[in-house]
Parts: C-alpha cells; structure tokens; sequence
C-alpha cells in the first residue's frame, strides 16, 4: 500500500463512517532503530531512523466530550469520555491514541480539549519491531497538537506519547521510538541523547554508497507490555542502584571488572548489554561521519550478538535471519526493537537485495519458519499535516 492510497483512504474512510468530512489528515511514520537497543530508558544513546512506511490518522474535533478512534484494521469503532480515560478504561490499541489524548491533557491542561472523531490507517507492519504503536501516537499527537492549539514542539510530543505508553498503554518504554517518529529526516538518522533529549541528524549515506536497509520480518510477533520487557528494564534499574549511579549511561566500559564483583551473573549480563551498546551507537555515529556506511557492519552484528547472548531477546527465527544474510553479502545485521520477535535488519549492496532475500526465505522454509516478509525501507520525514 503506497502512502498516497493511504491518505486518500483515511480521509474517504472516515467520511464513509462519521458522516462528514474530517478537519485533516496527519501522519507520522514508523522507525527502524539502527543501533542502540534498550539503552533508551538507561538514559542512553540511540541512532534510529524514521521509515517510509506510515500512519495516517484523519481527525475533526466535536462540540462534546466524546473521543471516537476506529481504523482500517478492525470493525470496531472504540468510544470513551475524554474524562475517563484511564489505564482499566481503556485497551487494544485504542490504548495509544486515548493515552495520548490523555497526556496531552497532563502536559498542556485541559482547557482547550474537546472530543473528537478519528480514523487510522497505516502499512507500518504491526508485531515487526518497527513500532507501529508509537506511529499511531505520533499521528495523533501532532494532530490534537494543531486541532487543540497546544504549540508543543516535536520534543516535547515525543515525551506525551511516551508518557501515555508508560502511564496508559502500561508498557515502560522509552523515548526512541517517538522521537525518531517525530524527528526524522529524508536520508539521515536521529543521534538521541536520551537523557538531555538532545537529538542530531546524521548523514546515513546508504543512497550514495549503493545500500539499501532490509527489513526482514520474522513474522513472530512479540508485545512490550509482556514480561520480557518489564524484567529486563527491572534488571537495568538493580544494576544502576547497586552500582551507584543515576543510570547505566553512567558507566563505561571501564566499570565492568567492579560490576562482576558486586552483581549477579544475571543482572551483570543485562548491564554488560547496556553499557557495551551506548559504546557501539557512539562508534557507529563516529563511522558513519568519518569513513561511511560500509564500515559498521562489525559493530551491527556485536550489537546482535549482545543482545543474543548477554540481554537475551533473541529468538531462534532473529538469529537465523542475520546469520544467514551476513552469510550472503549483508555488510551487517542484527535484530531491532525491543525483541522476543519482530524484525531483523540487514545492511546490503544493492546488488545482494536478491540473493539475501532468497536466500533467508529459503533458510526460513528449510527450518519450518513461518515465511518472513523481506522489503527494503529508507529514511524518511518525521510526522507533519498531511492535508
């Protein structure tokens, strides 16, 4: 589905179901993260990339309270007092755009908040790590930003819609994914510092140096609001506390001999993970601008291995797409987003595409797999007003 098609079927959708004719059409895309995983909440660094899969919500105020949310991917049409929206209230991914209507109100009062009619519709893969949720919130976010005259900047809507997955979805992630949502560029990555907030675009050069970033969905859907998620965040926090700083950014690699003394191996391999992945998003951020894209493969697939090994949110279906496309000409891969599931990427020539592709297909079915989805995706804008 082309983002054309799209825009025009959330505007005639939304007619179609409300009767009217919505105020707009906002979007906001999904993110690849290139490296960094699970240092966004340890105050750490991340270099992810907003991509050229979208979604688009059209939306009109009312005259009353009533929030309405339904989309092109079930029948039901979600319905709540703009007053009541509560983490018990709430649920399905009616939880994003409500959450966010919700801390908005946290964030800016409620004074100028009415209720309102939306329509979603999106070709952000749902389950594949390219978070498809923080698209839907980002959307929204910049759409209630505009219709409820708010004046909040991209970063600090990239904090309401975390506040609403932490405080709402019930999910504690971090600030990456919507702040690549947010501030993304046409061929250039976002350098988030996650504890100032201060983000910097960076030069991907993948177009220029005859790349393209595949994505290859495994097609094992994984939810943040499991356990897996929660534990290893948990595991993070113990090591920051028993190690006597604010958070894992505050260690560097210098730290590990101590941290085997005082930390359990669990909780020592969890730090591990961290500390070693801020270093890799600072190296591969000093590669890009220094000598290109072709030299971070050995740092992607480090990253892979980290996690794999010392975070453990890989999965069998993760490890044999990266192995098998570093195999077959992938300069670097490694799983993305938060894990148990979702999306391998893999950084290749143009000239491999096909013979990657093929080749874990083939790798999948031999295995029993279910059959991944393989595509290509680029760096693309942030979220803005569509019409």
């Amino acid at each position: 589905m082309t983002s054309d098609l799209t825009e025009v079927s959330v505007h005639t959708h939304f007619e179609n179901l409300y009767g009217y004719e919505p105020t707009g059409v906002w979007s906001a895309p999904g993110r690849v993260n290139l490296i960094g995983e699970h240092t966004d909440y340890n105050d750490g660094f991340v270099l992810p990339f907003a991509i050229n899969r979208r979604t688009f919500a059209a939306v009109a105020l009312r005259t009353d309270t009533v929030c309405r949310v339904a989309s092109s991917f079930e029948q039901t049409v979600h319905e709540i007092d703009l007053a009541g929206i509560t983490r018990e209230s709430v649920s399905d991914w009616a939880a994003y755009p409500f959450g966010v209507a919700w801390a908005l109100q946290q964030v800016a009062g409620s004074e100028n908040a009415t209720g309102f009619d939306i329509f979603i519709d999106s070709d952000v893969p749902v389950g594949a790590g390219l978070s498809s949720s923080a698209a839907i919130e980002c959307a929204v976010a910049v759409a209630l930003n505009e219709l409820w005259n708010l004046e909040l900047d991209h970063r600090a809507l990239a904090r309401v819609g975390q506040h609403a997955e932490n405080a709402i979805v019930g999910a504690p992630t971090g600030i990456m994914d919507q702040s690549a949502s947010l501030l993304g560029e046409t061929d250039h990555g976002v350098f988030l510092d996650c504890r100032s907030l201060e983000a910097e675009v960076v030069d991907l050069g993948f177009a220029r140096e005859g790349l393209e970033l595949l994505i290859i969905d495994t097609k094992v859907a994984h939810r943040h609001a499991d356990g897996g998620y929660a534990s290893r965040r948990a595991a993070c926090e113990l090591g920051a506390q028993t190690m006597g700083v604010a958070a894992l950014r505050d260690l560097n690699a210098d730290a590990l001999p101590n941290a085997t003394e005082l930390l359990d191996p669990l909780t020592l391999a969890r730090v591990r993970h961290v500390v070693t992945e801020n270093q890799r998003v600072l190296e591969t951020v000093a590669v890009l601008r220094t000598q290109g894209p072709r030299f971070i493969g050995e740092l992607m697939h480090a990253s892979h291995v980290s996690m794999r090994d010392d975070f453990e949110i890989s999965v069998d279906e993760l490890d044999t797409a990266v192995e098998t496309a570093m195999r077959h000409g992938a300069i670097g891969a490694r799983m993305t987003g938060g894990g148990f599931g979702g999306a391998a990427i893999a950084l290749t020539p143009v000239e491999k595409i096909s013979e990657v592709t093929l080749a874990v297909t083939a790798e999948f079915a031999l295995l029993g797999y279910a059959k991944p989805d393989i595509f290509v995706v680029s760096a693309a804008p942030g979220a803005h007003r569509e019409e």
